[in-house]
């Protein structure tokens, strides 16, 4: 995930829209595979792993992120954390790469990396930003490559040797709001995230449009700011 972005919003991630929605869909999206122990990559306070372990029967999760000074260790409702700097081979069965690839040069080889470090069978769930006309100083801000489509996101889990099994856009229903936004940052000289503090009512408001949106979340290939694909090692 974004260090900027947790820099920025501190203790409030949990509380602020984005991240409260985003945990919500990642949540739905990996419901059904029940996994049991996380491989988080580029993690970096381990926000949605730790979200897993919390709404979920997953007994334990690995965070790993070059960013972390040493390695460490913790405790979420009892279930153990491990923060790592890098990690060998490990029988984790479901990997996440939330809003990392789109920092990377060589995304699919990034994908392989932990592919061959992961057993057979094992699940990915990777998000990024999506659409190129979305980019703004928000983009250059947080150092991102790229942005995707849906198609391209899942060309590059391909790329790497898995099997994609599912796809979709998210924040679609937030999607025109964002959009002006961004469009009218493209002419602020000094680049910023568009990313801030909110009050109880925005926060509750905006999360309430995206909690509507999850209904429909498994079936949008047309829009949204984020791009989800959930791949699978053969």
């Amino acid at each position: 995930m974004d260090l900027k972005e947790e820099d920025i919003l501190g203790d409030d991630i949990g509380r602020h829209w984005y991240y409260r929605s985003k945990a919500a869909a990642l949540r739905q999206a990996v419901w059904d595979l029940r996994p049991r122990k996380i491989l988080d990559v580029g993690a970096g306070s381990g926000f949605f792993s730790r979200h897993l372990l919390a709404h979920t029967a997953a007994q334990s999760a690995l965070c790993v992120d070059t960013g972390y000074r040493s390695d460490a260790e913790d405790e979420v409702e009892g279930k153990k954390v491990l923060y790592r700097r890098d990690i060998g081979t490990t029988d984790c069965d479901l990997v996440l790469m939330m809003d990392v690839l789109e920092h990377v040069d060589d995304d699919s080889g990034l994908v392989k990396l932990y592919a061959d470090k992961v057993p057979s069978g094992a699940h990915f769930l990777a998000t990024v930003p999506a659409f190129r006309s979305l980019w703004s100083g928000h983009d250059v801000f947080l150092e991102h490559k790229r942005r995707y489509r849906l198609t391209e996101i899942e060309a590059t889990m391909r790329k790497a040797g898995l099997t994609v099994v599912h796809g979709a856009y998210y924040f679609g229903f937030v999607f025109p709001l964002a959009a002006t936004v961004r469009f009218l940052e493209r002419g602020e000289p000094v680049p910023r995230s568009s990313l801030k503090k909110h009050g109880a009512l925005t926060n509750g408001l905006l999360s309430a449009i995206c909690a509507a949106e999850l209904p429909v979340f498994s079936i949008n290939r047309l829009a949204g700011l984020s791009a989800f694909v959930l791949a699978k090692k053969p």
